[in-house]
């Protein structure tokens, strides 16, 4: 199998899903019109959802085009060995690629910095298949680094690619309240009821279901949770804004201030990279 026929997989994996979403996003717009939903509030939270692909898809095109050239660089200049491209090696990139995906998830719900772009994904205080493209403008700078391990494996871009894109194009119809329960898919798959809990913002749902493809991951690592009442969706704190550029930098105010409020160096660190709900204890 050659990198060609890889990279035009990837690009079917991807296409594959975006015409699901698009599939599932006309029938939520249908139903919202016969129920009498499709209002101005629910018309503004898509477009701000939507609003953020301007400057991730900017950021993708220009900072990170470059970026990704390390993947390249570890495999043809560092790393003295390559997984070759096989069948068997495209499973295995996908499952190594899904648990990466889910301590990256992980992580960037726990260190502030992260958090700082991962929340405008769970800003909308709507679930729909448009929330599922609600970026932090650097989000995608984490998973890079995040991911490089997997070439330091021996995996080469092409397969790195390929498990990058299909753990986050699957993701794309988990965004819906339009799919109820899945019977035992909800064993093993990351379904729509998992990952509405995900989006969840009461205190039983938060920091739950981080998997992207699997969610057996959250079951092996104690994140599972399983969907018992419709979740309120949504940050934690009192954000309901449809302007852009809020919803775009939604946290960054707030932690301009506690850095410019910290008093060591130790409190920088602590507003920077614990938890986004941590204070100095001396406060």
């Amino acid at each position: 199998m050659t990198p060609e026929l890889i990279e035009s997989l990837t690009e079917q994996v991807d296409i594959v899903f975006f015409l699901i979403g698009i599939a599932i996003f006309a029938i939520e717009l249908l139903e919202a019109f016969f129920k009498g939903n499709l209002k101005g509030r629910k018309i503004g939270e898509m477009l701000a959802s939507a609003s953020t692909q301007i400057p991730y898809l900017l950021l993708q095109a220009t900072l990170m085009t470059g970026a990704y050239s390390i993947f390249y660089i570890i495999s043809y200049a560092v790393i003295p060995w390559q997984i070759p491209i096989t069948w068997w090696s495209m499973i295995l990139v996908v499952v190594i690629a899904d648990l990466t995906y889910y301590w990256e998830h992980r992580i960037a719900h726990q260190v502030r910095l992260l958090w700082t772009q991962h929340a405008v994904h769970h800003s909308s205080r709507d679930y729909n298949i448009i929330t599922g493209i609600r970026f932090g403008p650097l989000e995608g700078v984490w998973s890079l680094i995040a991911h490089i391990p997997m070439a330091l494996m021996g995996f080469p871009p092409e397969l790195v690619f390929f498990g990058i894109i299909s753990v986050l194009a699957y993701q794309t119809w988990i965004h819906t309240e339009t799919i109820g329960k899945l019977g035992p898919l909800e064993a093993v798959l990351n379904t729509p009821s998992h990952h509405r809990v995900h989006h969840g913002s009461d205190e039983k749902y938060l920091d739950k279901n981080y998997g992207g493809i699997l969610i057996i991951w959250d079951r092996m690592f104690g994140t599972y949770q399983v969907e018992e009442e419709t979740p309120r969706y949504g940050l934690k704190r009192d954000f309901d804004s449809r302007n852009p550029i809020k919803v775009w930098f939604s946290e960054l105010p707030q932690l301009a201030r506690d850095l410019a409020s910290a008093k060591s160096l130790s409190e920088i660190w602590g507003f920077l990279f614990k938890h986004p709900g941590w204070t100095p204890p001396n406060r």
